[in-house]
This record gives C-alpha cells, sequence and structure tokens, in this order.
C-alpha cells in the first residue's frame, strides 16, 4: 500500500497523514506537492495496529498463498464490477491506456498504455524511468549505511542476499519507486542491455502501509521478491529487484531471453501496489537534483514513464 516518510535530524520516520486516507508526494510536472488516495488504507492500518493482531496476521494473511488467492479472484470475470468504480474514485484517465473491454479487473490493472502516449528519453547519457510512479533517490548506499524503503532502513546484503552481487552494488547509487494500486503495473529495461542472472527470494507477503511498518519493522526483508542482475551499455551493471505486498497475485516476468533493450517491457504485477528498486555501481550514475532535493526531505517525486530519472556524471 502507500505511505509518507519524513526527515527529522537526518532520520526517516513514519507520519500518519488524515488516518491514512492520503498520502503527500510531490509532482515533478504540476511543481507542487500533491496528495492521493490510499486504496485499502482503513482495513490494513487497523489490522496492524495491534503488535497481538500483527502477530496472527503473520501467519494467515500474509502467507503468499492468501495473496494468491485473492489475487486469482482479481482475475475472475466476477471482478470485472469493480472496474467503473475504480476508474470514477481515482479519477483515472483511460485516453492514455489502450481500450478493453477488460475480462477482470487484474486484466484492467495491468492495462497498457497506448503507444504515444509515454517515450523513453534516448539520450545514452539519461537514465529513463523504468516505471510510473513515486521516486526516492540516493547516491550511494552501503551496508554500514542503511537506505529507507516505505519508511524501513534496508541494507543491500539484506535485498539481494547473494554476496556475490551485493559486494558488486554496496556504495553504489539507488532509485526506489513506489507504485500505488491506481498506477500503470508494468515495469521496463532502463537501457540496452543483457540479463546475466534472475532469482526468485522467497517470503510472505505483508503489507508495506505505514502502520504495517511501523509494527513491523522487517518487513521489507521477508517480503517476497524477485532480483534481477543486468549488465547495461550505458549504467554499468544494475540490481534491478521487484518487491511483493500484500495481496500482490503475482509478479510476472513478461520478458524472455537474455538481450534486452531500453523502455522494454521486462514485466508487471497483479492486483496489489508495490515497489521497484534499482542499484548501481558505484559512481556509474546519480539521480536527478529533484529526486534527491526532494528525498532529504523525506518526499517522493512523481515521475512518467520514460522521463528522465537519473544520469551519468
Amino acid at each position: 500500500m502507500c505511505f509518507w516518510i519524513a526527515v527529522n535530524h537526518g532520520k526517516y520516520s513514519i507520519i500518519q497523514k488524515k488516518a491514512m486516507t492520503e498520502i503527500t508526494y510531490y509532482n515533478r510536472y504540476t511543481k507542487k506537492n500533491e496528495t492521493e488516495k490510499v486504496y485499502g488504507g482503513t482495513l490494513v492500518n487497523t489490522a496492524y495496529l495491534n503488535p497481538k493482531r500483527a502477530g496472527f496476521i503473520d501467519k494467515t494473511l500474509a502467507l503468499p498463498w492468501v495473496s494468491r488467492l485473492y489475487g486469482g479472484l482479481q482475475s475472475s470475470f466476477l471482478s470485472r464490477g469493480k472496474i467503473r468504480p475504480f476508474i470514477k474514485n481515482f479519477q483515472i484517465n483511460m485516453d492514455e491506456y489502450m481500450p478493453g473491454p477488460f475480462k477482470s479487473f487484474n486484466d484492467f490493472f495491468t492495462r497498457q498504455f497506448k503507444p504515444e502516449a509515454r517515450h523513453f528519453v534516448d539520450t545514452p547519457a539519461l537514465m529513463p524511468a523504468f516505471c510510473e510512479g513515486r521516486y526516492l533517490g540516493f547516491k550511494n548506499v552501503s551496508d554500514s549505511l542503511k537506505f529507507p524503503i516505505k519508511g524501513v532502513g534496508v541494507n543491500v546484503n539484506g535485498l539481494l542476499r547473494i554476496s556475490q552481487w551485493s559486494q558488486k552494488f554496496i556504495g553504489g547509487p539507488a532509485l526506489i519507486c513506489r507504485l500505488c494500486p491506481v498506477d500503470y503495473h508494468r515495469f521496463h529495461f532502463p537501457d540496452d542491455g543483457k540479463l546475466v542472472n534472475s532469482y526468485q527470494i522467497h517470503g510472505k507477503l505483508h503489507s508495506v502501509n505505514p502502520m504495517a511498518l511501523k509494527n513491523k519493522e522487517d518487513v521489507f526483508l521477508v517480503n517476497e521478491r524477485t532480483v534481477s542482475v543486468l549488465n547495461t551499455k550505458n549504467f554499468g551493471w544494475l540490481a534491478y529487484v521487484e518487491v511483493g505486498a500484500m495481496m500482490v497475485g503475482k509478479i510476472v516476468q513478461s520478458f524472455k531471453g537474455e538481450n534486452f533493450t531500453r523502455g522494454q517491457e521486462k514485466g508487471y504485477f497483479l492486483f496489489g501496489g508495490s515497489t521497484v528498486v534499482v542499484i548501481g555501481e558505484a559512481g556509474a550514475w546519480v539521480p536527478d537534483q529533484d529526486i534527491l532535493q526532494n528525498t532529504s526531505f523525506g518526499i517522493e517525486t512523481f515521475v512518467k514513464l520514460g522521463d528522465t530519472v537519473a544520469q551519468k556524471p
């Protein structure tokens, strides 16, 4: 689910805002802070308020099969009735997307942009946004200096698990893109390159709502995720991580093969908001200044798919 974080004397803390029904982010295009609704926030907040109840959730709702079952229901034709109210409630501009008809809510949830709706920046030294969503950026991360994802400190070793790869990225730059349920849920490659390795880290599927994080700080490290190690033409080695969350039906890798091109689709999330993390080698690239500045104040920056999010120094 969605979140909002703030910085207090250099430390990130979770801030409750309007009973978690809205979050605040910076919109690069309107050049001002905006708010957005949190889908299903009230239910998740209530579930995690009581630590004892959170322990129960760990043994029930956070189990992967529960989210798979719920995701399966979203793929049923019975879920089609949710589509119109969802579009209206969250004011989604459907003119940007390929038209239906959609067979299920998940069919709608994984909708694609029209070809002319988004453009990937083609300047070699500029990294295009690999997702459309709200970005945090960091110049460097290390195993001793943790960086916050969804309000929780996470080190590279804990995120990637395999030391062969985590050692390559310690001290490198990082971008974290948060996807809410209302967003476009396909993710793409940021450059030409080769897929060197890919592996799953199995785990549970806790909510990443702020209330859940407040009561269970290891959510990010225990959640299921997929790690891909990429060797790219312009930005060197990248660790590309897709993270699952409660009621995310599945992380689908639509790309098959080794060699990919800039802007090519890598995969998509079935129902549920989640996160994509990209970490690079030390000194290989730097996140855009507006993303870095907003991150220093604990504010995410909304960036459209394909627009610039980083550049080579």
